[in-house]
């Protein structure tokens, strides 16, 4: 993204406000910021949902402005904060079935992508059933299991544990490190700290569409980052705090913490 600017018409609200953020291949990248910093529409940029008003959006070095939505989907997945503006189809199935059809893939390849989906999310038990007859929680799962079934390089997830119990977190925390371990990028917003902390190498601070901090999470999350997180109504995860606090670091082990305490 090159000074990337996006406006909301009618209400000329300016979500980003020149923004240069690059993502490698194979990195797990999470933006954090309050709500209103611009993490959504950043995101929405990534596959076509929304244009910039000015600068641009580059995808493998490609511009976006030049690529439909329906190219885009080929490389990036998108799994919405709502599942419920995402779910449309008559079963779990057909739901996770969509978009692989819609991509052309061949039969056996489809009926791979589906299951594998669907166990990755332990919905390979619900495949036949209405998907508002699945709880919140479990639709947000669907939600993830029919874009994780299209097997795009990018993987871009939404709020991914809210509402989510501590099985459902465990799920999703499989997701990441299998994605991650195949390869692909995962980019995710989410306002779960430790979340951030432990699961992605590289951690985004959005305040009023701009990039305020960027680096590793021993970094952002260190004690002389935190005026800036708190500027966006963020604060480091109590594993750091208490890091600081000990002297052993913004991220430390239980290991360490446990040590230390020990020791103090």
């Amino acid at each position: 993204m090159e000074s990337l600017v996006h406006v909301y018409r009618p209400s000329a609200v300016r979500a980003l406000d020149g923004l240069d953020l690059s993502v490698g291949p194979g990195e797990r990248v999470a933006l954090v910021g309050q709500n209103g910093s611009g993490k959504t529409t950043l995101v929405r940029h990534l596959n076509g949902l929304l244009r910039p008003t000015t600068g641009r959006v580059l995808v493998d070095g490609v511009d976006a402005a030049g690529l439909r939505v329906a190219q885009l989907a080929r490389r990036i997945g998108l799994v919405f904060q709502d599942p419920d503006r995402q779910i449309f189809a008559g079963s779990v199935r057909s739901e996770v079935e969509f978009g692989p059809r819609n991509l052309s893939m061949s039969e056996a390849e489809r009926l791979v992508a589906v299951e594998e989906a669907l166990a990755a999310v332990d919905l390979a038990g619900e495949a036949d059933t209405n998907p508002y007859d699945l709880g919140a929680s479990r639709r947000k799962l669907l939600a993830l299991a029919s874009v994780l079934a299209m097997r795009t390089p990018v993987l871009v997830l939404d709020e991914p544990t809210t509402g989510q119990d501590l099985r459902g977190v465990a799920r999703v925390r499989e997701v990441i490190e299998s994605a991650h371990a195949a390869g692909r990028t995962v980019i995710a917003i989410s306002h779960d700290m430790r979340f951030v902390a432990e699961m992605f190498e590289r951690v985004v601070v959005l305040r009023a569409g701009r990039v305020i901090l960027d680096g590793q999470p021993a970094e952002v999350f260190a004690k002389d980052s935190w005026p800036s997180l708190e500027s966006t109504f963020l604060e480091a995860p109590l594993a750091a705090r208490v890091g600081a606090r000990l002297g052993i670091g913004s991220t430390p082990t239980d290991a360490s913490l446990i040590a230390a305490l020990a020791s103090g």
